[in-house]
């Protein structure tokens, strides 16, 4: 199937505003740029092969292998097309999806940037790291997948726009480069940050332009690329991807079109430098996003799926004939022991996370889900007070175990919840009392990782200044 970006028209747009706009300018040759390369992809990817499970096994084996890592916070799987959505939201991410991996089911562990990034990048679900609230750090003793990729000889570099993984938290433990973002004078002219949550400044084409620029001068060697966008959390967009009107959830799919362009740019620069056929591109997230589905915006609030049901696709460096949909309950501490398992590096320490390459096989070759990812539980947490720390810990517990999910709120079991998602996909029917036998069991599997489950180090208590703690609240976070 061929690869093409298509920019959907505008629900009642004014086009007038539009072309008077210098915006407009910026948007369109950008577009032109992602346009003139995806219409290469008539007949499959430039400097791409065909391949199938027998390859993915033997990527391993390959000692040329690169890997580029791109988070989307706060993206919700089911606003890409990929996963259904009726918006052309993603053309680039469902073109690529078309030939890659997509799994179905993935749970984020937390519904806040931290928690959820260091449950991601140490494989350890947040009971375990320990990071819970707004100060707390991971110290020197957390071993993160960015080291494994070090020590391997990788270059490791990072680009960020959240400050909540900044390097202050712990996370730039691996990366020969770790930095946040400046916003670039063209951009800033350009960008239209129609409704954004919060002050954060410049666009996500500042983290596309830096990303590009590392990987000109890592052509020739390893690398593992980590680029965290944000203008899907801040719901900014340039003016071309200004096609969905006006409402709040317009303006998110709006965002999620302007990062689609992003990608696709990421994709080019790859094509230019002949990186395609010896890269391993990822797409990931934090965690969802509310738009009132049970009684609030935005996420850090709760654990329903809407905040918890999150994108993981993985394309190869060989296109597959036909995509491979993994089905299998799978989580965010998966994704790094899958990928140092494709790759053929050592795994993750004592991780909860379980490499899901032999999930990946299986649904390639049609057979049934391995026992391992059958019977699995998986859990998702979020301190209730995570921002307010001059008030107690309030820990909230989600068990997933297909096809239930289960909320428990410790100061007040009496709300807890338990959804089927067999008549109920998107939680509107709590049958706690009606199912009582299997909320009792999953509460008791929630009770129990809560008690007996200890963190696996002593967090650092990180002091924050004025000026930083300024900067999280530009994000749109409330903090005591």
């Amino acid at each position: 199937m061929a690869w093409r970006v298509e920019r959907p028209r505008r629900i009642d747009s004014d086009m007038s505003k539009i072309f008077d706009s210098p915006r407009f300018f910026f948007g369109l040759a950008l577009l032109l740029a992602v346009v003139a390369v995806v219409s290469q992809f008539q007949f499959g990817s430039p400097g791409k092969e065909v391949g199938g499970a027998e390859d993915i096994e033997r990527l391993s084996q390959r000692e040329d292998l690169n890997v580029v890592f791109v988070l989307v916070d706060a993206l919700r799987a089911d606003h890409l097309g990929t996963y259904g959505y009726e918006r052309p939201t993603s053309p680039t991410i469902d073109a690529m999806t078309e030939r890659g991996i997509r799994f179905a089911n993935v749970e984020a562990q937390s519904s806040w940037t931290k928690a959820s990034m260091a449950s991601l990048w140490t494989g350890l679900f947040p009971q375990r790291s320990g990071i819970l609230r707004y100060d707390d750090g991971l110290p020197s003793e957390a071993v993160l997948a960015a080291e494994i990729f070090q020590e391997a000889g990788y270059n490791t570099a990072g680009i960020f726009r959240n400050a909540w993984v900044g390097g202050n938290f712990g996370f730039d433990q691996g990366f020969d480069l770790y930095v946040g973002t400046s916003p670039s004078r063209t951009v800033n002219r350009l960008q239209a940050s129609t409704m954004s949550t919060g002050g954060l400044r410049g666009s996500d084409i500042d983290a596309t332009e830096s990303a590009i620029e590392f990987m000109l001068s890592s052509v020739n060697d390893p690398f593992l690329l980590y680029v965290h966008y944000m203008d899907v959390h801040q719901y900014s967009y340039s003016t071309e991807s200004d096609l969905f009107g006006s409402s709040f959830g317009d303006l998110y799919d709006n965002a999620i079109h302007w990062v689609d362009v992003n990608i696709a740019r990421l994709l080019e620069a790859m094509s230019r430098m002949d990186l395609l056929g010896n890269t391993i591109v990822v797409i990931a997230s934090d965690h969802g996003e509310g738009f009132g589905e049970h009684g609030f915006e935005g996420h850090a609030k709760g654990l329903y799926k809407e905040v918890q049901f999150t994108p993981w696709l993985i394309w190869l460096p060989f296109d597959l004939a036909e995509s491979i949909v993994v089905d299998a309950q799978v989580a965010n501490v998966d994704i790094w022991p899958t990928l140092l398992d494709l790759v053929g590096l050592d795994p993750l320490p004592a991780a909860d996370g379980r490499s899901a390459v032999p999930a990946i096989l299986a649904a390639a070759r049609g057979e049934s889900v391995p026992s391992e990812f059958a019977e699995r539980i998986v859990y998702s947490q979020i301190d209730a007070n995570w921002g307010r720390v001059r008030q107690s810990p309030y820990p909230m517990v989600a068990v997933l175990k297909p096809p239930y999910r289960f909320q428990h709120r410790t100061e007040n079991p009496e709300r807890d919840e338990l959804f089927n998602h067999t008549d109920d996909a998107t939680e509107q029917e709590n049958v706690v009392l009606k199912e009582a036998e299997t909320a009792s069991i999953l509460r008791d599997a929630a009770v129990d990782y809560l008690e007996e489950v200890t963190p696996d180090w002593d967090t650092n208590e990180i002091e924050l200044d004025r000026m930083k703690l300024d900067q999280l609240r530009a994000l749109g976070y409330k903090i005591d």
